[in-house]
């Protein structure tokens, strides 16, 4: 198993994401493998860490996100990641 980095960016439709806010966090709660989710600021968007075998997998994960489906994510991007360094690391590490 791998850990994978996730990168959302939002569209500029802060209505449609107060919206269907509650459903997205529902949907990535039982999200299986999902270490942290986040959002970010400037631009507006998201960071998750996902636990699967390959970024194909954390992509069919995260293809029923509610945001998705609405058009709120304008950009996905999947990465693999290494946490080395920080009080953290091993917690996301051991789910390697």
């Amino acid at each position: 198993m791998a850990i994978f980095a996730v990168s959302y960016r939002y569209s500029d439709d802060v209505a449609a994401r107060d919206t269907h806010r509650p459903e997205h966090r529902e949907f990535l709660a039982q999200c299986k493998g999902l270490l942290l989710s986040g959002p970010l600021t400037d631009p507006p968007g998201a960071l998750l860490l996902v636990a699967a075998d390959s970024a194909e997998q954390v992509e069919q994960r995260l293809d029923g996100d509610p945001f998705r489906r609405e058009g709120v994510i304008v950009e996905r991007v999947v990465r693999s990641y290494d946490p080395l360094l920080g009080s953290l690391a091993g917690a996301v590490a051991a789910h390697r």
